[in-house]
C-alpha cells in the first residue's frame, strides 16, 4: 500500500545537503512505496510547513539540525497530527541524533527511517512553545544562535567551541529561585538547563544508562560559578565521570520546573533564541511524539 511522506529540508543547516545526496534519499524513500513530497524551508519555517501539511501525510521526515527537528515537532503538536517523525541529521552539533544513535550519513539515516521502529519521546513546553531536547540559560547558551551560519558551515562543531571560549568573559552568575515538583532551590548559577538528552551542545555529556527519554521527567542541570580552582576541577570531574554530584554541580529530575530571576535573563531553546525572561515555566509533555530509530 502506497503511503504519503512529507520530506522537509532545511537547506541552511550545517554544511547543507548536496544534490547527489538529496537524489539518493528521495530515490530510497520512493522505492519503499512512499509518495514523497519535498518541502524546502525557505519562505516558510519547518514549523509552519509541518503545521500546514502534516495531517495529509502518514510520515514526516526532516533533514537539518536539531532546530529543524524542533520546528517540525512543534508544527506537528500544533496540528495534532499523530504521525511518526523521521530525522536525517545535517546540523552542526546534532545532539538529538547523538542521543538516539542516528547516523549522520544521509543514506544510512534514510534506511533507518524505512526499517526502524517508532520510539516515543517526551517533549518540553517552554511557555507557549515546544522544545525537543533543551531549554537553558547562562554560559554558552547563546553560542548556537549567535554564531554566524557561515562559521558553522566552514568550521562545523569547532565554531561552537571558538564562540564558547569567547563567551567565557561574559559569564555572569544569576541569582535564581528554582521551584520543581514541590521543592525549592536558591543559588547563583552560571548555567541552568532543562534537558531530555544525553548530549548538550558538545559541552555536557550525560550517562545514557541513567537517562530515560520517555519517563515524564526532565534532567535539570544547575552549575554554580567556580570561585577557586578546586571548584572548577570539581565541575570538570563531575562531567567527566558523569556523577553530577557536588556543591557546584547539581542534577535534579522534575516534570515541572519554574525559574525566578531578579532581572531578565536570556534563554536558548533547542539552540534558538528563547527570549529574555524574569520567570520561566517549563512542563514535560509525556510521550508526546514518536521518532523512528
Amino acid at each position: 500500500m502506497t503511503r504519503n511522506m512529507m520530506l522537509i529540508i532545511n537547506p541552511h543547516s550545517g554544511r547543507g545537503l548536496s544534490k547527489t545526496a538529496l537524489g539518493t534519499i528521495v530515490s530510497q524513500l520512493c522505492a519503499a512505496d512512499y509518495n514523497v513530497t519535498v518541502f524546502f524551508s525557505n519562505e516558510k519555517t519547518p514549523e509552519e510547513l509541518a503545521y500546514e501539511h502534516a495531517t495529509k501525510h502518514d510520515l514526516v521526515v526532516c533533514v537539518g539540525g536539531d532546530g529543524t527537528l524542533s520546528g517540525v515537532i512543534s508544527g506537528l503538536l500544533r496540528s495534532k497530527a499523530s504521525i511518526p517523525i523521521g530525522y536525517i541529521p545535517k546540523g552542526t552539533s546534532n545532539d538529538v541524533a547523538i542521543t538516539l544513535a542516528l547516523s549522520k550519513d544521509p543514506s544510512k539515516a534514510a534506511q533507518t527511517i524505512l526499517s526502524g521502529t517508532p520510539r516515543t519521546l517526551d517533549i518540553g513546553k517552554f511557555h507557549d512553545r515546544h522544545f525537543t531536547y533543551i531549554a537553558a540559560f547562562g554560559a554558552f547558551t547563546g553560542v548556537s544562535y549567535l554564531t554566524p551560519q557561515s562559521a558553522k558551515r566552514s568550521l562545523g562543531h569547532f565554531a561552537y567551541v571558538l564562540s564558547g571560549i569567547a563567551d567565557v568573559t561574559a559569564i555572569k552568575p544569576r541569582k535564581t529561585i528554582v521551584e520543581y515538583d514541590g521543592k525549592t532551590i536558591k543559588g547563583e548559577f552560571i548555567f541552568g538547563g532543562v534537558t531530555n538528552s544525553t548530549s548538550v551542545g558538545g559541552f555536557i555529556k550525560l550517562n545514557p544508562d541513567k537517562i530515560d527519554l520517555a519517563d515524564g521527567l526532565f534532567e535539570v542541570i544547575l552549575v554554580k560559578q567556580p570561585v577557586v580552582p578546586a571548584d572548577f576541577l570539581e565541575i570538570m570531574s563531575s562531567l567527566t565521570v558523569k556523577t553530577y554530584e557536588g556543591d557546584n554541580f547539581r542534577m535534579l529530575h522534575a516534570s515541572k520546573v519554574k525559574f525566578i530571576f531578579e532581572e531578565e535573563v536570556a534563554w536558548a531553546v533547542d539552540g534558538e533564541d528563547g527570549g529574555k525572561h524574569k520567570q520561566v515555566e517549563i512542563e514535560n509533555c509525556h510521550k508526546a511524539v514518536e521518532i523512528v530509530v
